[in-house]
């Protein structure tokens, strides 16, 4: 592993943070303010990151994607994350690679016109009783004369109100193993305006201003069987197979937010004085700045690594668990110091701190909990003797 970037790297890094910067940071109070992204906004911000060849980055090259490694494109998700979530995601898309599983009919009909800012995708899988516990879940798809019939509810799920078709996943049977039965689950694209497919608002989320949930509802929703991506019964085979990288994703977003707010912190506490010195002379402020550095650079350094072994096929879960850990965790204790640092000026407005310290608290909660991720870890460490 080579810890220098490469100069097409350096290139990706400072293009698309000069993009964030120029394009994303003057609406970010907008968006914060109302809690709210305006169609305008989208379309307009969108159709400049198109052009700039950032839109739909994380794809491979023989779908119009930008065919960037998976070390490459932790990098760019890193200069996105700097911004407010709700503008890097939904302006600057990344459609779902799961959509890669997809027959050719169904990349025609949903990953190509995803990769061009056509349409947007989302993924249901939480549910009210079945959160960590995906294989809890107790929403259903039945077969009945060829078709699918839907039914059940959906929550959490993300910019499902801009979204054009969902990518759901239903119980569709049970199966004997030796720790019990598992229900099996199928994965299936929803358009919207199927019928007996509901979208309602969800809940008022303290975190991501304007990066929206819903509720998914589906009464005797009828599909066909062209519906199902994938293979029936084998929908965590699909999920697995392609939203693996998801948890690096978190990382290194977070650690975009860690290092705008350690600046911050660094510039204000060379420039604030009290006592007639300038604030970072005090051990109390300084020594903080160290932590939040060395933190960061820890994750950093396991975000990296795990996205390199990701390139090389030898990635494990623990890896993409420490980095996701690791990461969220130290923008929690970057941005919650940040704030100390800055004092009360911290948690005003005028300043992304208080954002990046809202938002901060839900990265320890998606895409697997931090005891999930503490699990998965252990989990590796014990089955090699017997635990």
């Amino acid at each position: 592993m080579h810890f220098a970037m490469t100069e097409e790297q350096s290139m990706i890094v400072e293009t698309t943070r000069a993009f964030v910067e120029r394009e994303l940071y003057p609406h970010e109070a907008l968006v914060e303010r109302t809690g709210h992204l305006p169609r305008e906004i989208i379309q307009e911000v969108k159709a400049k990151a198109i052009e700039a060849g950032l839109y739909a980055a994380n794809m491979p090259e023989e779908v119009g994607g930008a065919g960037l490694d998976t070390l490459t494109w932790l990098m760019y998700e890193k200069e996105l994350g700097r911004a407010n979530y709700a503008l890097h995601w939904t302006c600057v898309a990344r459609p779902s690679n799961i959509l890669l599983a997809g027959t050719d009919e169904q990349k025609e009909r949903y990953l190509y016109p995803c990769m061009a800012g056509k349409k947007w995708d989302c993924l249901a899988m939480t549910e009210p009783g079945a959160g960590s516990d995906l294989r809890g879940m107790a929403a259903t798809a039945r077969q009945e004369s060829g078709d699918w019939i839907l039914n059940g509810t959906k929550h959490f799920i993300s910019h499902a109100d801009i979204a054009d078709f969902a990518i759901v996943f239903m119980a569709t049977g049970v199966e004997e193993t030796p720790r019990g039965p598992k229900k099996k689950i199928t994965a299936f694209f929803v358009d919207k305006g199927t019928a007996g497919f509901t979208v309602r608002d969800g809940y008022q989320n303290v975190s991501h201003r304007g990066y929206t949930n819903q509720v998914l509802e589906f009464d005797e929703c009828r599909l066909p069987a062209s519906a199902v991506l994938g293979e029936v019964d084998k929908g965590f085979e699909v999920a697995n197979t392609w939203l693996g990288a998801t948890r690096l994703q978190v990382a290194a977003t977070c650690l975009g937010r860690a290092e705008r707010a350690l600046q911050y912190a660094v510039e204000y506490a060379a420039g604030r004085q009290q006592f007639g010195q300038k604030i970072g002379k005090f051990q109390g402020v300084s020594f903080k700045l160290a932590d939040m550095a060395l933190e960061l650079k820890a994750a950093h350094l396991l975000t990296w690594e795990a996205g390199w072994k990701f390139d090389q096929g030898t990635v494990t879960e623990a890896d993409m668990s420490m980095a996701k850990l690791k990461a969220t965790e130290m923008l929690a204790m970057v941005a919650d110091e940040a704030i100390q640092i800055h004092g009360g000026m911290g948690l005003m407005d005028e300043l992304p701190l208080e954002r990046i310290w809202r938002d901060a608290r839900v990265e320890r909660i998606w895409e697997g909990t931090s005891e999930i991720q503490r699990h998965i870890i252990s989990r590796e460490l014990l089955r090699p003797h017997g635990g």
